[in-house]
This record gives structure tokens, sequence and C-alpha cells, in this order.
């Protein structure tokens, strides 16, 4: 299974790259820390190169959160608050979280969007704050880019570092790779399993 996955992201390409981490930051099950992890155990291989794997990973991941940026720009509070109510248990989503993340970022400032770049859990949902308070969209897309390259680098970084480690244990590597697509798909799962609306608690 593991060879299997590495070979649909070597057949797709950077291109291919780009497009999971725009899937990745839209819709959550698919972790990005395994889709550039996946990119940095091809580096080690040679299948791929560092930096059109850095570009085309953080090109996917700023326009998927440009995405929830538009959505929170274009559709306001008013008209957000009943899609979140009736999408929420697929996007795993509540309205407290939106109205916390939007708490959040008026409190701390613009730079949150680069700073929470680095936070699993955070990264995504800040855009749409972002996009409510009509941040300027030049300024989120270039915090979003930088911190986005960053983020990219570790796991570029510690992907390569896998796969040149565990090289000759082939054995050790597919069960990295399966546990930690495993670990990213339950943890959707529970969270969707486990989701109340807002009054439920």
């Amino acid at each position: 299974m593991d060879e299997l996955i590495i070979d649909v992201i070597e057949q797709g390409g950077y291109w291919g790259i780009a497009f999971l981490m725009v899937i990745e930051n839209v819709f959550p099950p698919i972790p990005s820390e395994v889709i550039m992890g996946l990119g940095g155990v091809l580096v080690a291989r040679g299948s791929m190169e560092f930096w059109p794997l850095l570009f085309a990973g953080t090109v996917g991941s700023t326009l998927g959160n440009y995405v929830w940026f538009l959505i929170g720009y274009k559709v306001g509070y008013r008209r957000l608050k009943p899609l979140v109510d009736r999408f929420g248990r697929i996007l795993t989503l509540e309205w407290r979280d939106v109205e916390w993340a939007s708490a959040f970022f008026r409190k701390h400032g613009q730079w949150v969007v680069f700073a929470l770049r680095f936070s699993p859990f955070l990264r995504t949902i800040i855009s749409l704050p972002a996009g409510l308070a009509h941040m300027g969209h030049w300024k989120f897309l270039s915090f979003t880019f930088v911190g986005a390259g960053i983020w990219n680098v570790l796991l570029i970084a510690g992907g390569r570092w896998l796969g040149s480690t565990f090289e000759e244990s082939q054995d050790v590597l597919n069960w990295i790779i399966v546990g930690g697509i495993a670990i990213g798909l339950a943890a959707y799962i529970w969270r969707v399993i486990t989701w109340r609306p807002r009054g439920e608690d």
C-alpha cells in the first residue's frame, strides 16, 4: 500500500503535489505532513528535486488557504453561519470554532496568519477569520506563502531524512508511511463521529 501511495505521488509529479496540497487545506482528511513528507522521501530517492517540490507544495497550500479566505471575505458572518451549521460535520468545524478563531485574529493581529502556519490544527481555520476581517488579499497571500514555505521546508527535510535513514530498512519506512496516513484518517473520522452542533453538548 505504501509503495502504491508513493507511486501515485511520484506519477502526479509537482502538479500532483500542488493539487494534493490545495485539497488538504480545503478538505481535512489529507494531512500535509504525509504529502510533503512523502515528497521528501522521493527527494531522498532522487525522483524529485527539493526546490520544485517546495514551490509546488507551497503554492498549493497557499491556494487552498485562499479558498477559505475568499469564503470568509465574500460570504460574511451572516451567511456563513448557516453553511457551517449545515456542513460542519463534514468539515469537522463548528461555529464556535469560527468565533474563537475570529476573536484570536482580532486580538493578536494579522501576523497570526503567518505564525499559525506552523500549527497543525489552526493553520487552515485562521484563513476564515482573516477573510471575514477583510484582510488585504496580497498581505494574506504573502504571509501565507512565506509561513507555509517554512513549514514545508521542515516537512520535506523530515521526509528526506526518513528516506535516507531507512533506505536499507524499507519495512520501517513502510510502517511510518502507513502509520502517518492511518493517524490522519483516524483523527478525521473521530472528529466526524464526535462532532456536535453548538448547543448539543
